[in-house]
């Protein structure tokens, strides 16, 4: 079992080191089991371990976990070369080629909200690209559900926002 784990650790490092952004729990459980590697929790214990030994860093929102490879982790990975066999690295690259532009998308448009010391909800929606805010919108309602819907829209309506908010500042 303990050679098979390590094998998943470095299935998360290889992807983690072959993306130029963060990627989400989600998506790297999703590659690993729709590939039928391994099981949910066993793909878990991998990322949390190497959250422990800090191979690996996580972003935390109310939806979801953002990874990135810290210089430590591809240290490690360097080391372990002939590990990932070529049809799992050749796995890996396929997928990216295939849904680079999803996963990047996903990880670029950010909503997130919280509760504001006057009780208030703050819905913080962002637009990111290479770890730089393109655009940082906080707005504050009165109730979470509303903190919700802003959220939720903004994944769907993003780039038009931004469009008008551009095009509306610009002229």
């Amino acid at each position: 079992m303990a050679e098979a784990l390590t094998q998943y650790k470095l299935i998360v490092l290889y992807m983690l080191d072959h993306v130029d952004f963060p990627l989400t729990n989600t998506q790297i459980s999703n590659f690993i089991l729709e590939n039928e590697y391994t099981t949910y929790f066993t793909v878990q214990q991998a990322i949390s371990e190497l959250l422990a030994a800090e191979l690996i860093r996580g972003e935390s929102t109310h939806n979801n976990t953002c990874y990135h490879i810290t210089p430590a982790g591809r240290e490690t990975l360097s080391y372990f070369p002939d590990k990932i066999s070529d049809p799992i690295k050749s796995d890996v690259l396929s997928y990216f080629a295939e849904h680079k532009i999803q996963l990047k998308q996903e990880i670029s448009v950010v909503a997130d909200y919280y509760k504001t010391t006057s009780q208030e909800f703050a819905a913080r929606c962002q637009i990111r690209e290479k770890e730089r805010s393109l655009i940082d919108l906080t707005i504050t309602v009165s109730t979470k559900e509303q903190a919700e819907a802003i959220c939720s829209n903004w994944r769907r309506q993003s780039e038009d926002v931004y469009g008008y908010l551009m095009d509306l500042l610009l002229i």
